[in-house]
């Protein structure tokens, strides 16, 4: 398994199992075929509401803990320095972790960002007294971004963003690379735009003629091409999936790569169309959830 080093010397997988949407019995039994098939990277975040079932799948697997990275996110409803401190306890009890190798903001809150600011300094504090070993932001644009570095001490180590041939965010992209922020990719093979969500424009990357072509000539599958498409651009990639013959297909790209040819016809799929929610669309309002107690 490739790895990645974050800003602070932390060496992460470079490839992950996502469990986003994942029902809590099916998560356990995803995670457990992952480890089982070689992942040692698990993304996981309070507000999926499976934080519980991942920590058992690790629990009752053979590969000893220290062997696993596990990330999870403390959603805006629990937002604010005492409010991020105990999600931090909240999770980590799900988990049943006594610390948690990357913990990340799920989302910035553009109408309180004090809130934000608060949040992530608690998450400075737990790195500080050992209950993480990382810190990081999901969603964060660079007007976010660049408020948060002006306000804050500790550069995240990630910026988990949606990140797909469809939807790329080069200017994030660019911004985070050069603060030294590892960019991390979720949906890295475009399911959100395939999900009823998407709305009159949904459709599959996975569909993309310049994406099978690709396939094609390397005798892989499109997932595959995409999955690795990011991986050599240097990001890390979390795709999701129940099914263990592609959790096993989604792990099995290390033993190829694009030209530059490919990769820059893979760039030139960009639309500019975000699958997830406007990120300054997010409010305690419209997306606020309580996140159950331990």
């Amino acid at each position: 398994m490739q790895t990645l080093t974050l800003n602070n010397g932390v060496r992460m997988p470079a490839l992950g199992l996502g469990v986003f949407q994942t029902p809590p019995q099916e998560t356990r039994d995803a995670v457990t075929a992952a480890l089982e098939l070689g992942y040692r990277h698990i993304d996981t975040a309070a507000a999926y509401g499976n934080e519980r079932e991942v920590g058992q799948a690790i629990r009752e697997s053979a590969v000893p803990r220290d062997e696993i990275f596990v990330e999870t996110k403390i959603w805006i409803s629990d937002f604010g320095y005492d409010e991020t401190l105990h999600g931090c306890d909240k999770s980590a009890a799900k988990l049943g972790l006594d610390r948690i190798d990357l913990l990340i903001l799920h989302q910035a809150l553009p109408s309180d960002f004090d809130r934000t600011l608060a949040a992530y300094r608690a998450l400075e504090k737990l790195l500080a007294d050992g209950k993480v070993r990382a810190i990081g932001v999901s969603n964060f644009m660079v007007d976010h971004l660049t408020a948060l570095l002006d306000a804050t001490s500790v550069v995240p180590a990630v910026n988990q963003l949606e990140i797909h041939p469809y939807f790329q965010q080069r200017a994030v992209l660019d911004f985070d690379d050069t603060h030294g922020i590892l960019n991390q990719a979720w949906s890295p093979i475009g399911g959100i735009t395939f999900y009823p969500g998407y709305g009159e424009h949904r459709v599959s990357v996975l569909q993309d003629p310049a994406v099978t072509r690709v396939a094609e000539a390397h005798g892989k599958s499109p997932a595959q091409v995409l999955l690795r498409w990011g991986l050599q651009q240097g990001r890390s990639v979390i795709p999701k999936s129940t099914k263990r013959h592609r959790i096993a297909e989604n792990i099995d790209v290390f033993d190829f790569a694009l030209t530059t040819d490919e990769l820059a016809a893979l760039d030139a799929l960009e639309t500019g169309r975000r699958g997830g929610p406007e990120p300054e669309a997010v409010t305690l309002a419209d997306f606020g959830r309580a996140i159950p107690e331990a």
